[in-house]
């Protein structure tokens, strides 16, 4: 278990160490979360076999996809991939806590269907969480497919509860090439100790997609464990490509479940500030659609301004009407807690994004049109 307090941060240029002379021992479950992408699929799976890490098994939890991904992976069966298939689209944080229950590595790896990891990734984040006991989740070096630019190096967090990639859309000159403690790891490729997923009784899924990673990280802060990034466990990730980065879907869950988020886990000062940052936040991205910069002026591309309130109000709509499970838990986190709310929210301000960047800084777009002197 984690400890309460935090007696020196974990910060250096060179790879951690791990914990124990033994440690190839250490049996790894991966779990690959899969909704359709089989062309994606087969190159995250042909990663995998090639880690360099002894000691593996892997699961592919199928959301009940259309195309052929059950066959993709039936071709690796002979290799030691396996295959949890369910009826119905279950969303993410249900078929990662399906494929922890299945799987009984001490460590679990989690790693997204349309990701191909580095040879060398799993071994790289065993050694980062064998840097120190109070460990419990590592982060990657998530790269954009095809190109230099970073997609997340660890999580930040807007007082509101949204939350967002450090570094995104930076182009990677190595300014995030030192192994050092982040708020959170992104659920597109990290590994958790299992102790840990069963302590915070594993992604919640009522979130379906989007935040439950975040939310999960902070729950474990909660129970006084870190997370450490690993740079040297890099991934290459085809950024939303389940969803396409300005699907109406995908900014209704983003912003019902940062309010879920907040309403869990913010100290109550902080929760009482929310209306006041989320109505600073929505304001520089009204200024950003109307601009057409950022994320919110990409998504008038394809769709009005009007369509844009109306998926909002319907996500605050759906918080609300949800609150009650959420304020349940809320007490639970609250009751089992080992930091105390001052702590915590040093942790939030300590790895806090600016409304700018999350109104301005458009993933899709600079994953495209990096520009080499932009600086974030």
């Amino acid at each position: 278990m984690g400890a309460t307090t935090f007696l020196s941060p974990i910060e250096s240029s060179d790879p951690p160490v791990a914990d124990s002379p033994n440690r190839s021992r250490k049996l790894v479950s991966v779990v690959v979360a899969n909704y359709g992408r089989a062309e994606l699929l087969r190159a995250c799976l042909e990663s995998l076999l090639e880690q360099t890490w002894p000691r593996l098994e892997i699961l592919v939890v199928d959301n009940g996809s259309q195309d052929h991904s059950a066959d993709v992976v039936s071709s690796f069966s002979g290799r030691g991939i396996k295959l949890l298939a369910l009826t119905e689209n279950r969303g993410f944080a249900a078929a990662v806590n399906l494929g922890v229950r299945q799987t009984g590595g001490e460590l679990v790896a989690l790693l997204n269907n349309d990701a191909v990891a580095s040879p060398e990734w799993i071994e790289q984040l065993v050694s980062g969480i064998g840097a120190s006991p109070e460990v419990g989740m590592c982060a990657s070096k998530i790269l954009f497919h095809g190109t230099g630019v970073i997609d997340k190096a660890g999580h930040l967090i807007f007082p509101d509860g949204q939350n967002r990639g450090r570094g995104t859309g930076e182009p990677d000159r190595g300014q995030y090439d030192r192994t050092q403690e982040v708020l959170a790891a992104d659920g597109c490729a990290a590994l958790y100790r299992r102790e840990v997923l069963e302590q915070v009784g594993g992604f919640d899924e009522s979130f379906f997609a989007y935040a439950e990673d975040a939310d999960l990280g902070l729950r474990a802060r909660r129970l006084g464990w870190r997370c450490l990034y690993v740079p040297g466990a890099v991934v290459h990730h085809h950024h939303s490509s389940t969803l396409g980065p300005y699907a109406p879907r995908k900014i209704y869950w983003v912003e019902r479940n940062r309010l879920w988020l907040a309403l869990k886990n913010f100290p109550l000062p902080l929760l009482l500030l929310n209306p006041v940052f989320s109505v600073y936040r929505l304001a520089w991205n009204l200024c950003a659609a109307l601009l057409r910069r950022g994320a919110a002026g990409n998504f008038r591309s394809g769709h009005s301004l009007w369509v844009l309130l109306r998926v909002q109000v319907r996500a605050y709509r759906d918080a609300l009407a949800g609150a009650g499970p959420m304020l349940r838990q809320r007490r639970r986190i609250r009751s089992t807690r080992k930091i105390g709310d001052l702590e915590f929210c040093r942790h939030l301000f300590r790895f806090r994004i600016s409304a700018y960047c999350l109104a301005f800084m458009d993933t899709e777009r600079e994953r495209r049109f990096p520009t080499a002197d932009r600086e974030v």
